[in-house]
């Protein structure tokens, strides 16, 4: 069954999250023999698929969420598809890399990894990422943690475990390869900031619980954390999974 996170505030959502490093996608390609077709599952407002094009010929971009798809970017090589992960799409070993970009944990990921099996060519490569709690400095970040664990602890859905644990502890069909460790990091006001911590999926739960914004109740303390520097360097670690189908 499909766990809607993010329908109800897809535009917000597709504003407010920062842009994956260009050198992440340029080594994902590096890693594929072939640069005819890649999917991007779970493509959300379509931003690693954007970047895909890049590198390669087509790009075939699913997502469960209509109101996530009709937030994406437009691209004439990108063909956009609603589709829930565990279902094949009609791609029957003609991939050559298949990305999910902080998506995996949603997912039945054991459907998941059988159409991977499926849609990927011999020797395709699977990667898949994730993310955490940014750091900011370590002011801002101890009233961010309080908002994360302490307010928001018991709205965060079951699965955001396999992001605390990075996905160490999914089963992948093949072998991990080794990566480079990729940092996303941007340059942000306390606005930009705040838009972000509003996408956040058990914050909006949280609002409509409770009927109000629990970005109020740290707002303060986050406002005299920020200090007088308009723009602050934001910080996430990506944890990279990369996992190539056997010749």
């Amino acid at each position: 069954m499909f766990k809607d996170h993010f329908s109800g505030h897809a535009a917000q959502y597709a504003a407010a999250r920062p842009v994956y490093p260009a050198a992440l996608f340029d080594y994902l390609a590096s890693q594929c023999e072939q640069h005819d077709l890649a999917w991007d599952c779970a493509t959300g407002n379509g931003q690693a698929a954007v970047a895909l094009t890049e590198f390669f010929t087509r790009v075939f971009a699913t997502d469960a969420s209509a109101a996530q798809l009709c937030a994406a970017r437009e691209h004439p090589q990108i063909e956009y598809q609603q589709l829930i992960a565990g279902e094949v799409p009609a791609l029957a070993q003609q991939a050559d890399l298949i990305t999910v970009a902080q998506a995996l944990h949603w997912f039945d990921i054991p459907a998941f990894f059988k159409s991977v099996e499926q849609c990927l060519k011999p020797g395709g490569v699977l990667a898949v990422w994730c993310y955490g709690v940014h750091s900011v400095s370590p002011a801002v970040d101890k009233v961010v943690h309080y908002l994360y664990a302490d307010i928001l602890g018991e709205f965060w859905p079951l699965e955001r475990r396999f992001v605390e644990a990075s996905y160490n502890d999914i089963e992948f069909p093949w072998p991990l390869a080794p990566t480079p460790v990729f940092d996303l990091t941007v340059q942000w006001n306390l606005e930009a900031l705040r838009a972000y911590l509003r996408s956040w999926s058990a914050l909006q739960r949280y609002q409509k619980s409770r009927n109000e914004d629990p970005l109020l109740l740290v707002d303060r303390e986050l406002a005299a954390a920020w200090g007088e520097t308009k723009e602050r360097q934001v910080n996430w670690p990506i944890h990279l999974k990369l996992s190539q189908k056997p010749l």
